[in-house]
């Protein structure tokens, strides 16, 4: 018979041999007719000792890959000429012989036996027969554990589907369910998206659509492991997988989290299983925007899925009672228990939990705050009841925050990644409400400026998280009192001068932020003048009240004899702490990054105010700022007032009037940036 004929009938493989030597076997397997190849199979179990991979892997070399692959062919019906009636018999021997052959590495990992995936998988889809169908995720497994070629097989075209197929036929609690799932978590855990083509891309979307079905009609134990499997798969950072799974034509999948993430927070589960619904929301979030939470998603013909409103509420009231229990229990181990071996190990795994929940809450700041604004996308179905149940339930989850941030104080402590992530979210939602637990918060500034994380030398994270409130709140004196109470403002401007030295881009947002506050406070005397008043009725209660009208009375005689001796100004020698002058270079240093207007006026403004402190002569004499500085400030205020300021930019218009006004008080001190501005500006 040809080595391409079909297989030989059932009874010719029927041959009765009495254990033959190996040598034997294999002479049978090499031969040139098929039922050669069927008798040496029949008899290779008994030749193949337990353990003995050598012997197994010249069985496999004997037989070839070809001659296997051709008879799961003829069991899926595929090649011509076989019986229908022998089908299931050559289908179960050429599964149970794989399966066998598998067990030792060196087979698994050939590439003919890793080419076979995708027929194991539509054998494992078609059969009707529990054992081989068991066998058939014995064998994937085996495949897949022994090499990467053999992973990454399973994401070509077609086959998570036939798994899946199979998975949810499969009895509950049967064998064959558990080494499916076991399966899956292999994959999950082994496959890697970094350096996928787009092919093996779609595998992987296509394994997150079926382990999302599962997570959401299966009340069984693998509903949970479906849900740990898409938490690993979706809580990779920037992962080409989250940009296949934007791409993909239908929302069923972003439907199926929903619902089961729905099961599992209004059930009675165990703590850990909630938080980890709560991380695979964020992780819907983090890969489809903060919206995803109160987006109208329907799934044809199922009565679970949650109104928005309700779903939005269950996700925050749910991620709220998680982190108020953690920050208790947090509080205890760090200053209470005694048991520091135990501690240490409670502590990191509780303050890695918060900072998931923390990173939740934060997205549903940013959704509420979407939903409050004009701005808010169409899709959103939340209605203002819920809008206003939200922040109220934030009020008091910030409220606990900045609690535990006292315990902290209280115990001096300021150095841990669990208070930077609490900085965090406190400056997340006073972004959004300023003068939300004003109280709280002002007595607690100057501790949250002294926070650093456990890789820092000093504080910077905890002053950027504050910049977005703190450019609100000190455009009313109020907020320019709390900042100037305990020096604050030294430390934003180091925080502005930090982002420049930083490696890479200068991260704009934060620029403006630091520089809008310090603008704030160095605002034109007039404005000044007012704030100094309420800055000294605040300040009385500390006994500062004398200092601080002497300040006033001696920047009032300085204004006044600035008036009378104005032709020697340029003379004037204002000595000004360096901090200042680092402020200058760094400032400069952001303005020459780009030629963007709003980085120009806002970098020239703030430069504008600091250079009324004092003279050219001055800070040519300071240590490490020379000409080539002065030159580069002198280009930028000339770059400022050559702005061509758009009309309905009241923001920039502001700015240039500060400039001009400021310019002409301090032009005399400075001959170099008055000479620059009299050839390029007033010629």
């Amino acid at each position: 018979m040809e080595q391409d004929s079909s297989p030989p009938t059932a009874a010719a493989t029927l041959m009765s041999v009495s254990a033959p030597p190996l040598d034997d076997c294999l002479r049978l397997l090499r031969g040139e007719r098929d039922e050669q190849k069927l008798a040496g199979l029949l008899v290779a179990a008994n030749v193949c000792r337990a353990g003995d991979a050598a012997a197994v892997v010249e069985v496999y070399r004997a037989v070839g890959h070809r001659f296997l692959r051709r008879l799961l062919n003829t069991g899926l019906g595929k090649v011509e000429g076989g019986k229908e009636e022998e089908q299931e018999a050559y289908l179960r021997l050429s599964v149970t012989v794989l399966a066998g052959l598998a067990r030792v590495p060196e087979v698994a990992t050939d590439e003919g036996v890793v080419s076979t995936v995708p027929l194991i998988a539509e054998v494992a889809s078609k059969s009707n027969d529990q054992a081989v169908t068991e066998e058939c995720f014995e064998l994937l497994s085996l495949i897949a554990i022994a090499s990467e070629d053999g992973a990454y097989k399973f994401c070509e075209p077609g086959v998570m589907d036939m798994i899946f197929l199979q998975i949810t036929s499969l009895p509950d609690g049967s064998k064959s369910i558990e080494l499916a799932i076991n399966l899956f978590q292999l994959l999950v855990h082994k496959l890697r998206v970094d350096n996928m083509n787009v092919e093996q891309l779609q595998g992987m979307t296509t394994m997150v659509t079926c382990l999302s079905r599962l997570f959401a009609v299966l009340h069984t134990a693998v509903k949970f492991d479906a849900l740990h499997m898409l938490t690993t798969l979706l809580s990779q950072k920037e992962s080409p997988l989250h940009d296949s799974l934007r791409s993909m034509p239908t929302s069923i999948w972003e439907s199926h989290i929903r619902v089961g993430i729905t099961a599992i927070l209004q059930n009675r589960v165990v703590s850990s299983e909630k938080l980890h619904a709560l991380l695979l929301a964020e992780c819907m979030m983090s890969i489809l925007g903060e919206d995803w939470l109160s987006e109208d998603y329907k799934i044809k013909d199922n009565q679970n899925v949650m109104p928005v409103d309700k779903f939005v509420l269950l996700v925050l009231e749910s991620a709220r009672v998680e982190v108020a229990v953690l920050l208790n229990e947090l509080a205890y181990l760090k200053y209470e228990s005694s048991e520091t071996s135990q501690t240490d190990d409670a502590i990191s795994q509780k303050q890695r939990n918060l900072a998931i929940l923390f990173s939740l809450i934060e997205r549903v700041i940013k959704m509420i705050s979407n939903a409050s604004s004009a701005e808010g996308a169409p899709s959103q179905a939340i209605r203002e009841s819920t809008i206003i149940q939200a922040i109220t339930g934030l009020n008091e989850t910030i409220s606990l925050v900045l609690d535990f941030l006292q315990d902290a104080k209280d115990h001096e402590q300021w150095k841990g990644d669990d208070l930077l992530a609490a900085a965090r979210i406190v400056g997340s939602y006073l972004a959004e409400a300023p003068y939300a637990c004003k109280d709280k918060t002002r007595n607690l500034l100057e501790f949250i400026f002294s926070i650093e994380g456990q890789d820092e030398t000093s504080p910077f994270y905890s002053i950027c998280f504050m910049l977005p409130m703190l450019s609100q709140v000190t455009v009313e004196a109020d907020g320019c009192i709390i900042l100037a109470s305990f020096g604050g403002y030294k430390a934003v401007i180091d925080c502005l001068i930090k982002m420049t030295e930083h490696d890479g881009t200068i991260d704009n947002g934060s620029m403006f932020l630091a520089c809008d506050t310090l603008i704030n406070l160095m605002s034109p005397m007039e404005a000044l003048s007012e704030k100094l008043t309420k800055i000294a009725t605040a300040l009385t209660e500390i006994n500062v009240q004398l200092k601080l009208e002497a300040m006033r009375e001696a920047r009032r005689e300085e204004l006044e004899e600035n008036k009378v001796q104005l032709d020697n100004r340029k003379k004037v020698h204002i000595p000004v702490e360096s901090r200042f002058i680092r402020l200058l270079q760094a400032v400069v240093t952001w303005a020459g990054t780009t030629d963007a207007s709003s980085v120009i006026m806002t970098a020239s403004c703030l430069c504008t105010m600091v250079l009324d402190l004092t003279s050219e002569e001055f800070l040519l004499s300071c240590p490490g700022f020379d000409t080539m500085t002065l030159k580069s400030l002198s280009d930028l205020i000339v770059k400022s007032l050559q702005q061509d300021i758009p009309d309905d930019d009241r923001e920039q218009f502001n700015q240039k009037n500060i400039i001009v006004s400021g310019y002409k008080q301090w032009a005399d001190r400075f001959p170099c940036i008055k000479n620059a501005v009299e050839q390029h500006v007033y010629t």
